[in-house]
Parts: structure tokens; C-alpha cells; sequence
């Protein structure tokens, strides 16, 4: 590694003011920085010795996101098989197979287009590269439909690097969750690629040919939506052995990443926590006042278990990865209780109550984001006034 470093360094004199290649001292600061550990110490204000920095929190979290993403590209390829009537007859390795080369080309035009666009910023700006993307560059494609086109990504990445976070300034100045960005805007733009029974499944075969006419591959909210009852088992659903966007089927997987980002003090356990208090309060709910649903799918929906809302859609994805946003959530303590709480309460009350979209976790979060800086404000300002009551307090006794 030493002699990695020492030839990357005989190039710094290109790439420094007054050098060959000025302009491009961000892209060339930005790959250096991401395999050795930056030399340049902060002059001023507080000093914390730590080993880590932001590009070790952001590939923490893009290790956390790993068992989904391989668990996603397994299930891609069962749930092709599984609708050819083949599951029995492929291996693991089949299945994995299939799935890398559906999911992989996602990732690779994922980080492509999101770091084009961010180094084009960063030269033109003329700042060092923003770390953020090492994790959105992930998420984006672990959370949408495989059967997306290409293209479709592309344009749904452009729009939530410029529009979702370069406008406001970059990494750390962003009020929504690029990643969710991203889907929304695909969502809205592209909605027969995004919802339905059969975007969630790659249902083409060698001949370019669709499945048998009649199959049917929706998710369980869909079926639950639709018909008021699910095809799957709860097993199922915690195991992951459904369809759904690439990552975000598999419960076990997902707890696997949250138990790392809690361990290594990245993503906030208030958050999680709070989350699934929310939804198993709005579940619970729904469960007491099921008779009183406006049909007999809406009654069957609100009669599912709260705690089995938990393992259903993206519910625990979002929650785990995107909820935890440290940019977009809430900062103080006591509003993280507070954010997390009503992310999974919105989250609940959405997916029941919205029949075009048997899915609630994308549009809570995207709505706590624009609501964080309030909940902050208020829990700052609650703090404010206890403490000049304990000082007013202390002085009259003085």
C-alpha cells in the first residue's frame, strides 16, 4: 500500500494550484481520498482524534447494505424461475446468477451517472468531491423494480443528484432523502414501470417472451390491496421469498444491516426503534376499528397483525436505511424519537388508506424530512424555556 501511495503522490504537483491539471484537483482529490485516509487536519474549532472519516461512515453503510443486495439478486432470479415453474430444478448459483446480471448493470449506471454528475459539479465549484453518493449510488437501485430500464434509472438518478441535492448546496445540505428522491420521481414519471403485477419480476424469457398468461407476480400489499388477502406466508415475507424492489424484500437481511449500522454507531437506533413503535400504533389501531372499513379489501387490510406490518413492502428498508438519513432527519434526541415515531405511524395510515398505493414508507419519510427542521426547532425551543425556568428558579432562591 505504501508504494500505492507514494505513486499516486508523485502526482499531486499536476493536480495543485498552479499545476498541468488545476481544474481537475477534485476528481483527483476525490479517488486519492477514497483509498488512503486525507492528510489535511482541521485549523480550527473543536479537534476529535478518530480514525474514521465521512468515506469510512459512507462505506460502513454501503457494507450494511450488502446482505440485502445479494440476497436481492438471489431473489430476482428465483422469482423468474419460480414464475417459469423452474425453482425446483436451479441452484443457488443459478438463481444468483441470473440475478447479478439483472441487478449489477443497475448499480454500475447508478453510480455511473450519480458520480458524473457529482464530479461535474465539484470541478465546476471547484470543492473537494462529496462523499454522499458512495450510499445513495446503492440504495437507488436496491429499491426499485428489476425490471426498470436502464435509461429510466439514468434519468430518475439525474433528477435526484441536481434536483434533490445539488440545488440545495450538496452532500449535508439536501432537506430530502436523494435515494427516495430518486424512486418518487420514477414513480410519478414512470408509474407503469413502477407499480402493478409484474414490474417486480423479470418475466421475459430467453426468446423475449412474456410468462403464461395469468400469472400473477404482486407484491403482498398488492394482494392484500386488491383482493384483501396475500398468497405468501409470514415466513415468507421475514425471509424475503416475495417480490418486491431488489433489496427491500428480505426482513433478515435488512435486521443484519441495522445491527451493523448500530454497532458501529452510524444509523440511529431512536430512529429504528421509534419507527416500529409508530407502525405497531397505527397497526393497532386499524386492528381495533377493522369492522368499520369502508370494503371488505380496506377491512382485511386493517385486520392484518400490526407486527406483521412490519415485515410487509418496504416498511423495514426504508426504516433501517432511509429513515436514518442523518442529513434529512432529525437531529436532536428527543426528535428522532419524535421523527422515527410519526414516520411509522404515516407510514401505516398510508398504505391502508391509499388505494392507488399499497405502499406508505416512501411518502412518510419523504414528508418527515420536509418536517424534521420543525420537530428540531420545537424540541430546542422546549429546551430553551426549561432551562430559563431552572435558572429563574435558582436565582429567586438565590
Amino acid at each position: 500500500m505504501k508504494f500505492l501511495q507514494k505513486t499516486i503522490e508523485k502526482f499531486d504537483p499536476l493536480f495543485e494550484k498552479g499545476g498541468k491539471y488545476e481544474k481537475l484537483y477534485p476528481l483527483f482529490d476525490g479517488f486519492k481520498t477514497f483509498a488512503f485516509v486525507p492528510e489535511h487536519t482541521a485549523h480550527t474549532g473543536a479537534h476529535i482524534r478518530d480514525g474514521i472519516d465521512l468515506k469510512r461512515t459512507m462505506i460502513t453503510v454501503v457494507l450494511a447494505l450488502v446482505p440485502a443486495l445479494i440476497f436481492g439478486m438471489w431473489n430476482v432470479g428465483y422469482q423468474h424461475y419460480l414464475a417459469l415453474g423452474l425453482a425446483g430444478e436451479m441452484s443457488f448459483i443459478d438463481n444468483i446468477l441470473f440475478g447479478a446480471v439483472k441487478v449489477l448493470p443497475m448499480v454500475v449506471v447508478s453510480y455511473g451517472v450519480g458520480l458524473a454528475i457529482e464530479f461535474g459539479f465539484c470541478i465546476y465549484k471547484g470543492h473537494q468531491i462529496n462523499e454522499g453518493y458512495l450510499v445513495t449510488g446503492m440504495l437507488i437501485p436496491l429499491i426499485m423494480p428489476v425490471d426498470l430500464p436502464l435509461w429510466m434509472l439514468a434519468v430518475s438518478v439525474i433528477f435526484a443528484v441536481i434536483i434533490g441535492k445539488e440545488v440545495f448546496g450538496g452532500t449535508g445540505m439536501n432537506i430530502l432523502n436523494p435515494a427516495l428522491t430518486a424512486r418518487v420521481f420514477a414513480f410519478f414519471a414512470y408509474p407503469t414501470y413502477m407499480s402493478g403485477d409484474k414490474v417486480w419480476i423479470n418475466t421475459a424469457t430467453k426468446e423475449g417472451q412474456s410468462v403464461v398468461d395469468g400469472f400473477s407476480g404482486a407484491t403482498a400489499l398488492g394482494d392484500l390491496a386488491n383482493a384483501g388477502t396475500t398468497q405468501y406466508s409470514a415466513m415468507d415475507m421475514f425471509m424475503g421469498f416475495i417480490p418486491g424492489s431488489v433489496g427491500e424484500t428480505s426482513t433478515l437481511m435488512i435486521l443484519i444491516g441495522a445491527f451493523i449500522l448500530i454497532l458501529t454507531g452510524i444509523g440511529s437506533w431512536k430512529i429504528m426503534f421509534a419507527g416500529v413503535l409508530g407502525a405497531l400504533a397505527m397497526g393497532g389501531i386499524f386492528n381495533v376499528f377493522a369492522e368499520y372499513a369502508i370494503s371488505p379489501e380496506q377491512q382485511a387490510f386493517m385486520a392484518v397483525p400490526a407486527w406483521q406490518q412490519l415485515i410487509l413492502g418496504g416498511f423495514a428498508f426504508g426504516v433501517v436505511f432511509m429513515s436514518t438519513d442523518p442529513v434529512s432527519a432529525a437531529q436532536t434526541e428527543r426528535g428522532k424519537w419524535i421523527y422515527g415515531f410519526l414516520v411509522g405511524f404515516f407510514a401505516i395510515m398510508i398504505r391502508v388508506f391509499n388505494p392507488a398505493y399499497p405502499e406508505g414508507i416512501m411518502l412518510a419519510i419523504l414528508l418527515m424530512n420536509v418536517f424534521a427542521p420543525l420537530i428540531d426547532h420545537y424540541v430546542v425551543q422546549a429546551n430553551i424555556k426549561r432551562r430559563m425556568k431552572r435558572a429563574q428558579v435558582q436565582t429567586a432562591n438565590a
